[in-house]
């Protein structure tokens, strides 16, 4: 029974997610709802699926889905032709309340298009739902237009944002005296089929930034300049060797140790879409190469498109001329990503709060 407090004792629920602990921004976004979940109801058991669940799932699983209070679906890219299509039985063989929680549409630069049939059963989803909460319009959009009623969707941004910060042990982050600035990279190395095509473009357009921030940062009478690789996946190990930088730093800790770390930086350049939501959440400006529909869909929940470039606007150094901008304003950017969390932390915190009402 709810408490006075609004907190449910004993709550029993099922989340089902993205199950790759490799990936630092799937794990922050695993991290994430389940530290809310835990803030909003003491005491509750939280029981883990991955998200082939929907697809591939038994009737042994289903039957320990439906013993619990609540299924909690997302968030991040379920949206994705990876998972899809969820299986209509599965999902109509659940009987207890679904509660989709910050889920994303993924679609890659060069992927096609849904399926009739994917696109359709997240749709089947979706209406089953009691509660639709996504991260961006963009998503909203894609269920509007596979007849999701658009009043039954909220858009509540992507719970990473809200992952609680940890100082790492034994890591300084300072290896100059004084206080230099600090940049950092992030490539997507993590099975994108594209990135092949546009390699050449993507790191030359990063080894201008770097060289633009040694020039102007690094000389005898500057503040000195410190490049950090912030890898969140095993795959980048295969690619940043190829930018060629300087005393380029390698920062893998685990995601809320990391995402501390994006705290301490001046700007990050990045392509995975959790490179710029632990940036924005650690309140550090962040530029997006966009080598997929969300990171621009982030860029407009935030409220700021200009912090993303297209990949066919490399070879014209619009990378560099973004970059550039964003540094100057970038104690701007800081408040207005500070005052924008917290108007993410209560949407969210008001969502969770619809649930003891289902």
């Amino acid at each position: 029974m709810p408490s006075s407090s609004g907190s449910k004792s004993n709550l029993k629920i099922v989340h089902i997610h993205v199950w790759d602990k490799d990936n630092k921004g799937d794990h922050a976004i695993v991290l994430a709802v389940q530290e809310l979940l835990r803030a909003r109801f003491k005491g509750c058991r939280i029981s883990n699926f991955p998200m082939t669940v929907l697809r591939d799932g038994t009737a042994a699983e289903l039957k320990k889905i439906n013993n619990a209070d609540y299924v909690v679906i997302g968030g991040g890219g379920i949206f994705y032709s990876y998972f899809l299509p969820y299986s209509r039985k599965f999902i109509k063989g659940i009987t207890k309340p679904i509660i989709i929680f910050g889920a994303g549409y993924i679609r890659e630069v060069g992927a096609p298009a849904l399926s009739r049939e994917s696109a359709s059963s997240v749709a089947v989803l979706a209406k089953q739902a009691a509660l639709v909460g996504v991260r961006d319009h963009n998503t909203k959009r894609f269920l509007e237009d596979n007849g999701v009623p658009g009043a039954k969707i909220k858009v509540i941004g992507d719970p990473a944002v809200l992952l609680k910060s940890k100082r790492p042990v034994g890591f300084k982050l300072s290896m100059s005296q004084g206080h230099p600035i600090r940049i950092g990279l992030n490539l997507n190395y993590s099975g994108w089929l594209g990135f092949g095509r546009w390699r050449e473009d993507i790191l030359a357009a990063y080894r201008s930034v770097a060289a633009y921030f040694q020039k102007e940062c690094g000389r005898p009478s500057g503040p000195g300049l410190e490049i950090y690789y912030l890898k969140h996946h095993p795959g980048e190990d295969n690619i940043y060797p190829a930018l060629g930088i300087a005393d380029l730093r390698i920062v893998d800790r685990p995601a809320a140790e990391q995402k501390y770390i994006y705290g301490q930086l001046d700007l990050v350049v990045g392509m995975m879409l959790h490179a710029g939501v632990l940036a924005f959440g650690a309140g550090t400006p962040e530029v997006s190469v966009a080598y997929d529909l969300r990171n621009h869909s982030f860029a407009e929940f935030i409220g700021r498109p200009e912090l993303v470039v297209d990949l066919d606007r490399l070879k014209k150094r619009e990378l560099l001329k973004i970059v550039k901008r964003v540094f100057a304003r970038r104690s701007a950017y800081r408040r207005l990503f500070r005052r924008k969390a917290g108007t993410i932390r209560k949407i969210q915190i008001a969502f969770l709060n619809k649930i003891k009402k289902i």
